[in-house]
């Protein structure tokens, strides 16, 4: 350490984990309402596996049913990468113009994208598929055009999206940014301006920027993978008292809890043949929140939910574990949903 230079507070993996639930609503469902939908979105909701968003919601915020994705207020855009998300209506132009790039070339292909495609569907939805083709166009270049706030759509897991255009939203591209970054930090905190990059999509020199305006809003911590920041406005609630947790949620493949990269997955997940076993190379399943751990994952096939677990868990844990798959608001199943178990040491990985 630099002579003079003051050691930065700490936080512990508990207090970063413990922060995390409670930011994130996992601790305890929030009451059913439109604002409690909005507040489980706060970081959006990722939607790329068929009704992702709705388990996600189902997690934290109390009587979720097969329908509640489709809230008179949420929407489905292209949010961060690229990927289907779910989010509340108000706030599209943080999702969409907080992700516009700054480079004109880029940002130029974006708006250009946006203007041909509003022409062409003149009112109407489509599948986007058949848009890309109406304009001679890959269709999946058509994503290019969400960052302007401009694009909705509406996918049901089964076939391709539709779309349609949506007024122009009025808010400043910069200020979106700050607030998408801002929430961010809020529900992954703490972390750096390279993991905002990552999770939102966006370019290095956006991101960096973004912390930069953020500044005087920010603060600097030690945790247990490095030297990251955090809202001042959330220091105090780091430090509170952990709440205790809920026995179990079963969070989707994409839910905001562990849609990390790099080294932020080993503070969530410290073991490595665990982290290999819920960031696969391919989709990845669902994990199995236990007391407040990642203790395994879960993958569901129509009213099949199996759950594979990283340790042995007590009956009492079995039973907590299949009283929330039963309560799954899985939409258009023509059985009961079953549990099948697949305990650590059992040989069925």
């Amino acid at each position: 350490m630099p002579a003079g230079k003051k050691p930065l507070p700490e936080l512990t993996r508990e207090q970063i984990l413990s922060f995390r639930r409670r930011s994130g609503s996992l601790d305890r469902r929030l009451p059913a309402s439109s604002k409690s939908l909005r507040r489980a979105a706060w970081a959006g909701l990722q939607d790329s596996m068929p009704r992702a968003a709705l388990l996600s919601i189902h997690a934290r915020v109390q009587g979720a049913r097969p329908d509640s994705w489709e809230h008179s207020s949420l929407v489905q855009l292209w949010g961060p990468r690229f990927s289907a998300y779910v989010v509340a209506a108000e706030d599209v132009p943080v999702f969409s113009l907080g992700r516009l790039p700054d480079d004109a070339r880029r940002r130029a292909r974006a708006t250009d994208t946006a203007s041909r495609l509003h022409a062409f569907l003149d009112g109407r939805q489509m599948p986007f598929g058949a848009a890309g083709h109406g304009l001679g166009v890959p269709h999946n270049s058509l994503r290019y055009a969400a960052a302007t706030g401009t694009v909705l759509l509406r996918w049901d897991g089964a076939r391709q999206p539709v779309i349609w255009s949506a007024e122009k939203p009025s808010m400043d591209p910069s200020e979106a940014r700050l607030e998408l970054c801002r929430r961010f930090l809020h529900i992954f905190g703490p972390s750096t301006y390279a993991s905002f990059a990552r999770w939102a999509g966006i370019g290095l020199p956006e991101a960096r920027s973004a912390f930069k305006a953020l500044s005087s809003s920010l603060t600097e911590v030690h945790t247990p993978i490095g030297d990251a920041w955090i809202l001042i406005s959330d220091e105090a609630a780091f430090r509170a008292p952990a709440e205790s947790p809920a026995p179990v949620r079963l969070l989707p493949s994409g839910d905001a809890y562990f849609l990390l990269w790099g080294r932020d997955r080993e503070l969530l997940v410290p073991d490595a043949k665990q982290r290999s076993e819920l960031w696969t190379t391919r989709v990845w399943p669902g994990a199995l929140l236990l007391n407040g751990e990642i203790v395994g994952v879960w993958r569901r096939d129509s009213s099949q939910v199996s759950v594979e677990t990283s340790r042995t868990l007590s009956r009492a844990d079995w039973e907590a574990v299949e009283v929330e798959a039963l309560s799954l608001p899985l939409p258009g199943l023509n059985t009961p949903i079953t549990l099948h178990r697949n305990p650590a040491g059992s040989g069925n990985r």
